[in-house]
């Protein structure tokens, strides 16, 4: 399978008819990335002011919409209000876009967090290696078990000085699953509700937490899985946009700079091919329910 299936779409808000519609949604539900190539976030003029680093908070690597605010961001109160405008104005267009793509999932999906990345790849070596993004991995997050539930990110890259935003994108979800699943071990009894009760968790991790997020370290930590595990790297330049379910697409964020990302939550009852989903696949080689 490749990695991206490519989409002729060129405006946030074109109707998309039925038959291209079916195919975007087997893709993406598949594990393939949709590229958009002729679909750009254009910043206006007064906003190209903040294709630069400067506004980034030292203590953050993402410039974040939380309700009317950005945090993450450094700068005068009415720069960080037109930094915000501009943020929301991100996520009005990609919200659109995936109600114009993806119909079905309009009135069941969860808007999540919107994030402008200034930064430049890689210009922090002092993180983990857990949180290394060049690193091929799914998304699965310490603090927030999500029982299954879908994360779809819509990205663009607005890089002005033509600089593409370059991916590794891995095999097959299935396929890295089979490699790893023998390694993990079952959640010692109790572990969700004490890390619960610790507030180390938002909730309760299900043993479908419990796997997604040892698969995200294991695939991290295994240096030979990282370079010799199939895998196709991928451009994304200046103009163009991208969407993928992160906790199924194997992908590594390896250069670039200036980019935006929204996400949503899905759940997996949404889907029009439930049975592909990182969830359905675990119970199905595990031979039993995960939540």
């Amino acid at each position: 399978m490749e990695a991206l299936r490519t989409v002729d779409i060129n405006t946030w808000q074109t109707p998309v008819d039925a038959e291209l519609r079916k195919e975007v949604t087997l893709a993406l539900e598949q594990g393939q990335v949709l590229f958009l190539p002729k679909l750009g976030f254009a910043l206006e003029e007064s906003e190209k002011q903040f294709l630069s680093p400067h506004w980034l908070d030292a203590s953050r690597k993402n410039i974040s919409l939380e309700g009317a605010k950005v945090g993450g961001a450094q700068g005068t109160e009415q720069e960080l209000a037109r930094l915000a405008a501009m943020v929301a104005r991100f996520s009005n267009q990609a919200t659109n876009l995936v109600h114009q793509l993806f119909p079905s999932y309009a009135a069941h999906l969860h808007q999540a967090r919107t994030s402008y990345r200034p930064g430049l790849v890689g210009a922090n070596t002092a993180i983990s290696w857990k949180k290394d993004d060049s690193r091929l991995h799914v998304d699965a997050f310490p603090s927030r078990p999500n029982h299954g539930e879908r994360i779809l990110r819509v990205f663009s890259n607005v890089n002005a000085d033509g600089v593409d935003r370059v991916w590794r994108v891995g095999e097959p979800f299935e396929a890295t699953a089979v490699k790893f699943l023998p390694k993990i071990n079952k959640p010692m009894l109790g572990s969700a509700a004490l890390l619960k009760l610790l507030k180390i968790t938002k909730k309760k991790r299900s043993v479908y937490d419990h796997i997604m997020l040892h698969l995200h370290d294991g695939m991290k930590a295994d240096m030979d899985f990282q370079q010799n595990v199939p895998q196709e790297t991928v451009h994304f330049p200046p103009g163009s946009t991208w969407i993928c379910f992160s906790d199924q697409v194997l992908h590594a964020a390896m250069s670039g700079q200036f980019m935006f990302e929204q996400t949503f939550h899905l759940p997996i009852t949404a889907l029009q091919h439930p049975e592909l989903s990182p969830l359905k696949v675990l119970e199905r080689l595990k031979g039993r329910p995960l939540i």
